[in-house]
């Protein structure tokens, strides 16, 4: 029976079990999940927290991953600035980005979600307000939340990967993971 295992990834560690890059070492998978042959299903930004699937089961990581299966991503994004209504409307309907338009997502201002710290912690500019989003999408391209947001005028100051389908980081706290039955959740 394939394995399925749901990461609370903490801010700066790559999405890897090993980091080819020379120079200091950057902490990767291994120093959380000593679990032999599960990898990630799609990837986590070093700079981005939260929700990271592994499994050992290749077809069932391509199912999470592959943006061909639509599988909805949430993210909790603090933004800088405050995002009017016409920032959210291009947001819903896709943003022109240099790789071409995103797909539509789901997105509205929440209230600053209760969170961990992060470490460091986000700059912060006295003159600048900053707001939090609730931004849904159904594919993955590089980056693709950090890009989206600055395209429509409000730079990412942290992203937070929150659910993929059914699965959430509900109950783990950064660096904690927990094994789930291998069951591809609704989208």
């Amino acid at each position: 029976m394939a394995r399925l295992i749901l990461f609370n990834k903490p801010y700066g560690v790559l999405s890897q079990f090993t980091d080819e890059r020379t120079g200091p070492p950057r902490p990767t998978l291994a120093q959380f999940i000593d679990l032999p042959g599960v990898y990630p299903a799609g990837r986590l930004d070093h700079d981005s927290e939260g929700l990271l699937v592994l499994c050992d089961d290749g077809r069932l990581q391509a199912r999470i991953a592959d943006p061909r299966f639509k599988l909805a991503k949430t993210y909790l994004v603090q933004v800088e600035g405050e995002p009017g209504e016409a920032a959210l409307a291009s947001l819903r309907t896709g943003v022109k980005l240099k790789d071409g338009v995103t797909r539509p997502a789901d997105v509205e201002r929440i209230a600053p979600p209760t969170l961990w710290p992060r470490d460091p912690p986000i700059r912060v500019r006295k003159a600048i307000p900053d707001s939090w989003l609730r931004l849904t999408i159904r594919e993955g391209r590089n980056r693709q939340v950090r890009r989206m947001t600055a395209a429509v005028g409000y730079p990412t100051l942290r992203l937070v990967r929150w659910s993929i389908g059914g699965w959430s980081l509900h109950g783990l706290r950064p660096g904690e993971w927990r094994e789930v039955p291998p069951i591809l959740p609704s989208r």
